[in-house]
């Protein structure tokens, strides 16, 4: 059974989607802790001294949600669904410009073995799992849909189901074949 937290914010999704631009107002305060949630989990697996905040991801995520256009806002899922994808493009923007910077774009001249003393790259990592999920995409886009809504989103087997309208078993298998994939592609092409 739907909680009615759940259920309210399927119902202001539909306003939304409507035109009400009041939902919008009132689906903020309904939704802001499991973005922060989404937001703390996507940063916990980023470098300390990473320069954007979890308030920052949610802040900069949740205005780009509210700028998309022509989205049908299927239920409380789906826009869970759609906040992981935008959160990670963030991210993946943020980490390539964070790699122009560091490859001259106006910083401060400095050795390799400094920057490799200092700093780890997992920008460099995030970046490659992105171009692995978009040759995933191109080959099989339900399965990178999968990987992107439970390793991203966060959401589970039943949640991504709804989503996709699988079934739980298609969830299952797909997320098994996708790791699998994932992880062949990532240990092949990993920089010594």
């Amino acid at each position: 059974m739907k909680s009615p937290a759940r259920h309210q914010i399927t119902e202001l999704l539909a306003e939304w989607r409507e035109g009400k631009q009041s939902a919008l107002d009132e689906l903020y305060p309904l939704v802001y802790d499991e973005l922060h949630r989404l937001a703390r989990r996507y940063m916990s697996r980023e470098r300390k001294d990473h320069t954007l905040q979890t308030t920052a991801l949610i802040n900069e995520a949740y205005v780009r949600m509210v700028d998309q256009k022509n989205v049908n806002w299927a239920n409380r899922s789906h826009f869970f669904a759609i906040s992981a994808q935008i959160m990670r493009r963030i991210l993946i923007d943020h980490a390539r410009r964070h790699r122009y910077a560091k490859r001259g774009g106006g910083a401060q001249q400095v050795s390799l073995e400094e920057v490799a003393a200092i700093v780890p790259d997992q920008g460099r990592e995030l970046v490659r799992l992105d171009e692995a999920l978009k040759t995933l995409a191109e080959r099989d886009p339900r399965r990178s849909q999968v990987v992107e809504l439970r390793y991203f989103g966060g959401l589970n087997n039943e949640e991504i189901a709804g989503v996709l309208h699988v079934s739980e078993n298609t969830v299952t298998r797909d997320w098994n074949m996708a790791r699998a994939w994932l992880y062949q592609q990532l240990t092949e092409n990993a920089t010594p």
